[in-house]
């Protein structure tokens, strides 16, 4: 007998496209075969906890096949995406060539480096597992180097951080290195006799966590203040030469690491005109988040813009809650096409935004009021605990987080080596953690 269910191919496994596999839930009439690059479902949000060794990193990974085991209709394509054809309805990867009666792409940003050639080559981005664990492996080489190299003349730069952006990735990070710098270093480093790494928070923006409120804003740059990061606003970092980083008002840092939090670009599509991209690379979608131009391509999450939301109407921000909601309304809309129904516009509902900032601190902007301190501390760890893949990976994640946060002492701190030798600059990781 003929198989006559409908080919879904989803192209990007973050929270839009695992939302529109997870909604479109067991129906026969569709198969779904999953593209990525990585054979896991990780959660961007705590990204920052597993960079800095504060939890393991596959307390927020789940590998595809385990989470779709149950739904008959789902394979999984461990793939790179090299090239759409719109015209024959083909995806080609860089392990096969896949046939499509509905295309979802949902590949997300990647780092924007904005053309610095330098910074791209040598700094740390942080937006998947193996940059965390680079990061990881970084900073505690660094205390190590820091020791061992007595004789040599720049070696503060092992001690100084410095880390570009201020909106939330960057503080987060930033405020979880001083932590562990304040606690970790003093009791298990005594060769540093009280010295602490130097952390350097350099934003253009004004203020940090920009999108956020005032509230938000003043609450973070007290709290790391307080901690003991230097903070510079209002200054763009230009170049990254000789480990020194330099900023766009002359001054320099001297540093072995860069982290870089500064921007995200939407990454590249392969076969699209390029009249169907707009500011950021952002795919240009209409209301039911079809690419413009194509009744069976869509286009979900903080790769697409889109400016149909009468309460949007410069297009939606990049968060996650975006994306899982496009996700969840894009595969309610397929099945209601394909069964003569009418489609529903997607409406963007705001449930606000978060931050954490240190232990016990965090900030919150909800729809109709902003709050900080504990208690916005406390409803960040539950709503961060809940969207986290699979029951036994939050359990885990609970506890690690209850034995952190009231020792500070995760006991993660691992320098994980791959085969390879590497100079100054070069890092020792295994992306297999």
């Amino acid at each position: 007998m003929a198989d006559n269910k409908k080919h879904i191919i989803v192209v990007g496994g973050g929270f839009a496209g695992i939302n529109f596999i997870k909604s479109l839930g067991k129906n026969p009439a569709y198969k779904v075969t999953l593209v990525d690059i990585n054979n896991y479902n990780f959660f961007p949000p705590l990204i920052y906890q597993a960079a800095t060794a504060f939890i393991e990193a596959s307390n927020i990974s789940m590998p595809f096949r385990k989470m779709f085991k149950r739904h008959n209709g789902f394979a999984f394509h461990l793939g790179k995406l090299l090239n759409i054809l719109p015209e024959s309805n083909v995806v080609e990867t860089d392990t096969g060539n896949l046939t499509y009666d509905y295309l979802i792409l949902a590949t997300g940003t990647e780092t924007n480096f904005f053309g610095m050639e330098n910074v791209k080559k040598k700094a740390f981005p942080m937006k998947n597992i193996t940059d965390a664990l680079a990061i990881r492996n970084k900073l505690l080489l660094n205390l190590e180097d820091y020791i061992q190299r007595k004789d040599d003349p720049n070696r503060e730069t092992y001690l100084n951080i410095v880390v570009a952006g201020g909106g939330p990735s960057g503080v987060e990070v930033s405020g979880m290195i001083a932590e562990l710098s304040e606690r970790i270093v003093k009791k298990e480093y005594p060769e540093l006799a009280g010295l602490k790494p130097n952390i350097h928070l350099v934003d253009a923006a004004p203020a940090l966590l920009g999108p956020m409120s005032s509230v938000a804003q003043r609450e973070a740059q007290e709290v790391l203040e307080k901690l003991g990061v230097d903070i510079t606003l209002n200054t763009a970092v230009k170049d990254y030469v000789d480990d020194t980083v330099i900023l766009a008002n002359g001054a320099e840092i001297k540093t072995k690491t860069l982290i870089w939090t500064s921007g995200v670009i939407a990454r590249e599509l392969p076969g699209l005109p390029a009249e169907k991209f707009g500011r950021g690379r952002r795919v240009l979608v209409d209301q039911f988040n079809a690419v413009q131009g194509y009744n069976n391509i869509f286009a979900i999450g903080d790769l697409c813009f889109q400016d149909t939301d009468p309460n949007f109407p410069n297009g939606h921000p990049q968060l996650a809650q975006v994306a899982m909601q496009q996700g969840v309304r894009l595969a309610k809309n397929i099945i209601a096409k394909d069964q003569g129904q009418s489609l529903k516009p997607f409406s963007y509902i705001d449930k606000g935004s978060m931050a954490i900032i240190a232990r016990y601190h965090a900030v919150a902007d909800l729809p109709k009021f902003s709050f900080t301190g504990f208690f916005a501390w406390l409803t960040w760890l539950l709503i961060h605990l809940f969207p986290i893949a699979g029951f036994r990976n939050r359990w885990k994640l609970l506890g690690n987080w209850v034995w952190s946060f009231y020792s500070a002492n995760s006991g993660l701190r691992l320098i994980v080596r791959s085969e390879r030798k590497r100079d100054n600059n070069e890092v020792r990781t295994n992306i297999h953690g």
